[in-house]
């Protein structure tokens, strides 16, 4: 797993990356019953990553941040899975977590999501618990929708609400560039609004999987396809302006990520990504040049 080959103990301190996300393909079948919907998506890591930090404390869970904005309660997700960790294990102890984000919040990357994958692992290995993987992504799933990808992370097709994984070939080392226009989205309101959405163009995700198993970059890049990208761009249009100009850059395929905002792009050199880099960060402040990992 991707969390366990990074994290560093260092006596009863845990040292973890936790990664972003991207959404190669984006798709949403339908709402169930239970308020979720059934989505079909392709997620790839990038090598943006905000740095978690745990230390064995003897009673209770402190959480901070320097994020001034981001809760240090339970409405944080970190602490929602430390929380979580003592309840279903029964370990009597605390966590002290240091979280240092890089990756945006509220912008469709999964940070939150991988901060508490992270602090799952961390406790995991700190306090011995043993949890098989199985394990961790039960709990995992009890925290969102994303946490159970972010314990392993790569190049996966999630089913299901995404919890159903199936690795992929590795997509590795491809540039990629973000813009995080300066527009909070909540995802919650995006699938609502794509309920009522009158027209809805969905990707062909089945193309994207056969472009990935075959190693073809200009069919993966032609086929990136986000069906949340209409209805959010109602709330942010700077979506559509900046995937244009993504292209203009020389992009080989853009989308939004997740429901957004952020925009990526996918860029055949490290020179035209940091040419498409420096100028859009004449404008935004959260532009980011990264790559893919596995």
């Amino acid at each position: 797993m991707k969390l366990y080959n990074d994290i560093i103990i260092k006596g009863s301190r845990a040292i973890s990356k936790s990664y972003a996300k991207i959404n190669l393909t984006l798709d949403v079948l339908g709402r169930l019953e239970n308020g979720y919907h059934e989505v079909k998506m392709i997620m790839q890591s990038l090598n943006l990553f905000d740095l978690v930090i745990v230390d064995k404390q003897d009673f209770g869970i402190n959480i901070s941040t320097n994020c001034k904005f981001l809760p240090n309660n339970d409405g944080n997700i970190a602490y929602k899975a430390a929380e979580l960790f003592f309840k279903e294990t029964g370990i009597a102890g605390g966590a002290k977590i240091l979280i240092h984000k890089n990756i945006p919040v509220a912008a469709g990357l999964a940070g939150g999501s991988g901060n508490a994958a992270a602090t799952l692992c961390s406790l995991n290995l700190l306090y011995n618990a043993e949890l098989s993987d199985s394990e961790l992504e039960r709990l995992a799933l009890k925290l969102g929708a994303d946490v159970p990808y972010c314990l392993s992370g790569g190049t996966q097709l999630a089913e299901g609400i995404g919890e159903r994984l199936t690795p992929l070939k590795p997509i590795c080392g491809a540039p990629v560039v973000l813009v995080k226009p300066p527009v909070s989205i909540l995802t919650a309101d995006i699938y609502r609004m794509i309920d009522s959405a009158p027209t809805l163009v969905h990707p062909n995700t089945d193309t994207m999987l056969h472009a990935i198993e075959s190693s073809d970059t200009d069919r993966i890049c032609s086929n990136i396809s986000n069906i949340l990208e209409s209805v959010t761009q109602e709330l942010c249009p700077k979506v559509i302006s900046i995937k244009e100009k993504m292209l203009a850059l020389g992009a080989l395929g853009t989308a939004m990520s997740g429901s957004g905002p952020t925009v990526f792009g996918i860029f055949p050199d490290n020179a035209t990504a940091k040419k498409a880099c420096d100028s859009f960060s004449e404008k935004y402040d959260e532009v980011f040049l990264t790559h893919t990992i596995a």
